[in-house]
């Protein structure tokens, strides 16, 4: 039995109250389902932002009528400190997913950005400190690495913020540090690479790739590809990026006031990448056999390439991946063919 199957049946045995932020999230409503499965008591906050009201409709689907009504929702922005001190009460782990992601939106928008990922996070910092919660894990970003050459990336090597976005996760991980050494508050940073799973949407113009790639590949768009296609990036599915989380609230007390790297350790080009997803697509859409796509610009702050030495994650907290990029696109690619089946039949005929 590995470090994960441990607590997933120590969370079998025993109830704890966990709060979920952005809990209507991709990686918030995920969280809330698997917590949910295995028996915990799970208050979710959202403030419909950036997630969906249909993701949470989702988990109830699967959990089913019991293990939901061991879920209670809250509405309210972590912009909020009153809402993050009501949040907090009686609960003993913090998995704080909220935040408005997404370099571009940094760059178009660096004063909302810092707002809810800078001032938020201190007003939940302080919300999980003031209820003495046992352990404060947060989603940290593989942008705080910047311009640092080296690959894979390690932990305590990093060069300068590439956008405002990455300038905001590393402010938390600042922030994560000095409170446990002035309040002697626990808490675990997971710096996330590129996560893609069910649930992630689609849609907008700071969608992430792979669901606005899916999209554009049913539906006969155009898809682009900013630079050459050689830019690479270490895709890291959703069950992985929850593994750790259970694992981070878990873990003994010497692997808290830390910071993982989440992800799989391999690279895979934007060029991969494409050619991977229109080959699990192509038998169901026949229009992709001549599909091909479109190269566009470099897209500001981006960095050309990423992967994560998850050597740490390994020994600290027993993090061992189950899904690498193939098996996770052919997992999660039944959830995005039926999500946008829709607009399938008004798009891929064109």
């Amino acid at each position: 039995m590995n470090k994960f199957q441990d607590v997933q049946q120590h969370l079998l045995q025993h109830r704890y109250h966990w709060l979920v932020t952005g809990a209507a999230g991709f990686i918030g409503s995920n969280l809330v389902e698997a917590l949910l499965r295995l028996g915990q008591q799970v208050t979710g906050l959202d403030n419909f932002a950036t997630g969906h009201r249909h993701n949470l409709t989702q988990v109830a689907d699967a959990v089913g009528q019991q293990a939901w009504e061991r879920f209670s929702f809250i509405e309210a922005d972590i912009r909020n400190l009153d809402a993050c001190v009501n949040a907090c009460a009686g609960v003993d782990f913090v998995l704080h997913q909220a935040a408005l992601g997404s370099v571009s939106r940094s760059i178009d928008n660096p004063i909302g950005t810092n707002e809810t990922n800078v001032t938020g996070f201190l007003n939940m910092l302080v919300a999980a400190r003031d209820a003495k919660v046992k352990r404060f894990v947060y989603a940290a970003s593989s942008s705080t690495y910047g311009d640092h050459p080296a690959l894979p990336k390690v932990e305590d090597v990093i060069g300068n913020p590439l956008s405002p976005y990455a300038v905001t996760k590393y402010v938390n991980e600042l922030y994560a540090n000095v409170f446990g050494r002035t309040y002697g508050m626990e808490s675990i940073g997971l710096r996330y690479f590129n996560v893609f799973g069910p649930r992630q949407d689609p849609n907008g113009a700071y969608a992430a790739v792979i669901p606005q790639w899916v999209a554009a590949l049913i539906r006969n768009d155009e898809l682009r590809i900013n630079g050459d296609g050689e830019t690479s990036r270490d895709f890291c599915y959703i069950d992985n990026v929850v593994q750790a989380n259970l694992l981070s609230a878990l873990a003994p007390g010497e692997a808290a006031n830390q910071v993982y790297n989440i992800a799989v350790n391999e690279r895979t080009s934007l060029n991969q990448l494409y050619g991977m997803m229109r080959a699990l697509l192509r038998e169901r859409f026949p229009h992709l056999d001549a599909h091909q796509p479109t190269y566009v610009e470099f897209r500001r702050g981006d960095v050309r390439h990423s992967q994560a030495d998850i050597g740490k994650a390994a020994s600290l907290l027993g993090y061992q991946p189950t899904h690498r990029i193939g098996e996770g696109l052919e997992q999660a690619m039944a959830w995005y063919v039926a999500s946008l089946a829709p607009s399938v039949n008004t798009h891929a005929n064109k």
